[in-house]
Formats: C-alpha cells, structure tokens, sequence
C-alpha cells in the first residue's frame, strides 16, 4: 500500500516546499510528516541532496525515537548545480525505501518522519509505503498553540547528541549528533504543548557577510533568510515563504552568537560605529516580524553557548527602545557562559525548562487567536 506525499490524511509541520506536491522538499531543521496508520511496519520513499556532512532523517514511532542514514548527491563536489540534467539524474538515483518499522503489533501507531538537520542537506520525500491490508487514518489533532524560533545551530540542535562532551568543545563529527528533536527549542515547545517552526541554521547571524552561513563568495544572515522558504542557493533559486500559512502566537528570537565573527566590535566598542549599525538593523529586524505577526509574543534572547555579554547587552537595549509590552528580553540563568560547545540535550532540557516557565509566566491569554 503506497501513501503519496499529497494524501490529506497526512500532516506536515514546518517551512515546507510544497511547489510539487507529489514530492516537497524538507530543508529547515524539526520540518515533519506525520502517519496514523493500522499495520504492521512502514517505510519510506526519500531522495537525498547534501552539501556537507552524512544525511540522517529522525523517525518518531509511538514516541520512541530512531534514525535512518539518506543516501545522498554532495552538491559540493565536481561543481554540481541544481538544475544541471547530471546532477538531477545523480539524484534521481538516490531514490530509496528506508525502513522506519518492522514487525509491529497489528495495531494503531502515530509515526513521524522529520528532519533532523539544518541545510546541510535537503531531503525529499515521496511518500511511505505500509504492508497490505495496513489503513491509513485521520491524523492526530494539532496541539492549538504555535511557536516558531528563529536561530542558528543550538536552535537547530546540531552536535545535540554528543552527551559525553556537555560542558566541553565539540567532538568531531559527521552530522550524526545533530538532532531537533533535541533542540532547546523543540523541547521548549513540547514542554508547552506547541507546534514549532523551526527556522534555524548552524553559523547564521543576523547581517549578511558575518558568522558562519555560506562560503568564501557568500555569506548570508538572518536579514535575508528569515522570510525565505528555499533559503540555501546551493540548492536553487531562493524563494519567499508565504506567512499566511502559519502565525505563530510565541516568537523565540536567538540571533547574535555567531555576529562576533569575523569581528567581535560589539566586545570591542559597544558604543562604537559598528555596533550601533547592528543594534539599528535588529531594531529594524524586529519590527519586520512584528508586522508579520502582530499579536504574537515575541521573545529576544540568544543562549547559554560563550559569548561576551556586550551582545545581550545590545538586544537588551533595542528591546528597551522598542517599547513593545509583547516585545520581552530574556537571559537564561547561565546566560552566554554555560559550554564552550554545543548545547548537548541535558543542557538544552535546562534551557527549555527555564524558556517555557519565562513564557508560561505571561499567562494563557498570549495562545489566543
């Protein structure tokens, strides 16, 4: 029995490119597909696209979590364009059923196949395949509340897995730690029973042509990703997101990690030149989501990954000038001084314990449509 990808009894959640509904693309970290089905097992039909590190996709089966390796094309090799008729060939050949479940109870199971990583590949996915005499059913219901974070790599989860180094630089690795699902930000929205649109990506910072994001002919920020579906030119033309079709009633901000890079002027000369440029353009930045969301709560903080202060500093004091009641600065206990690493998933279940209580404190009425 074969479930295509346009089938209404399935549910995505996330930043989704649905331009072929036969065959969406997954590229924002925590972006989902969710079955309800009768049967005995499931599997997947997936295309693979990376530009860095090995492909993982997360399977959520009943509750229990697991992962699949994704056969993928490396965009960055030979000089690969999206588009070329070698390059959609080679991944037209990544083509494969993954095994999610096997040998289940002949019963009633909820499976979710998301993306664990941020655009460091892309995935495609072509819908599920169940054994015959399995029925699809109605999806779950959608929890009522809605968030979305807006982040880089501790957002997106990434090195979340390496347990063993919490409090420590990161191992090396090849993708296979980093996992949303372990993201502050996923915990922080399951703890509140929330939908979240993860719009996070590892080494972004809020100007284009600083942090981490892009290469040495490129690097894009927050600025110019923020409001994009397909925000990763190595995969293709850049495309606008649609906002309609999703408000999130809570905004989580966590931008200006990596914007000390290739310069920290805001350590150096907080009142200097440079600094007032960004603490402009994060002013402007807010306001932007504040017209796109305009009864949302929204939430300016960055984490307990080393920074220098200065940067809080400097969103504490747009927040102030704002003068927005819904507009709220957050610091976590350990605030910028917590791990020279990643944040590891005992350090991101801390962040999300204290994130959800900041936000519950402002009561039930900011979940109100």
């Amino acid at each position: 029995m074969f479930v295509y990808p346009d089938d209404q009894n399935l549910q995505y959640t996330g930043r989704i490119d649905f331009s072929d509904p036969k065959a969406p693309r997954f590229l924002y970290a925590a972006s989902m597909v969710t079955l309800r089905f009768r049967g005995t097992g499931a599997r997947a039909v997936l295309r693979g696209e990376s530009l860095y590190w090995d492909s993982f996709a997360g399977v959520l089966l009943d509750g229990e979590q697991s992962k699949v390796k994704v056969d993928t094309v490396n965009l960055q090799e030979d000089g690969r364009r999206p588009g070329d008729e070698r390059t959609e060939r080679d991944i037209a050949q990544t083509q494969k059923s993954y095994v999610l479940a096997e040998n289940l109870p002949d019963a009633v199971h909820t499976l979710t196949l998301f993306k664990r990583q941020d655009s460091s590949n892309r995935i495609t996915f072509l819908g599920f395949e169940l054994p015959e005499g399995s029925e699809v059913l109605e999806p779950p219901q959608r929890p009522a509340r809605r968030m979305e974070v807006y982040g880089d790599s501790v957002s997106a989860g990434e090195v979340a897995e390496a347990v063993d180094y919490a409090g420590k630089p990161d191992p090396e690795h090849e993708g296979e730690y980093s996992n949303a699902y372990y993201s502050y930000a996923w915990t922080t929205a399951r703890k509140l029973r929330a939908q979240l649109h993860d719009t996070a990506q590892g080494g972004i910072a809020l100007l284009d042509g600083t942090g981490y994001f892009g290469n040495d002919k490129w690097l894009a920020g927050m600025e110019s990703v923020w409001d994009k579906l397909q925000y990763n030119p190595n995969y293709g033309p850049v495309t606008e997101w649609d906002f309609g079709r999703y408000t999130p009633h809570v905004v989580v901000v966590a931008i200006g990690q990596n914007d000390s890079h290739p310069e920290d002027y805001m350590k150096e000369d907080c009142g200097g030149g440079k600094a007032a440029r960004w603490k402009e353009r994060y002013r402007q930045w807010i306001g932007q989501i504040r017209e796109k969301y305009s009864r949302a709560l929204i939430v300016l903080a960055t984490t307990i990954l080393n920074h220098d202060p200065a940067w809080d500093d400097a969103i504490g004091e747009v927040c102030a000038g704002l003068q927005d009641p819904k507009i709220v600065h957050f610091l976590y206990r350990r605030n910028g001084c917590g791990t020279p690493g990643h944040i590891r998933i005992p350090e991101a279940e801390e962040m999300a314990e204290e994130l959800a209580s900041f936000i519950e404190g402002f009561g039930e009425d900011i979940w109100q449509s």
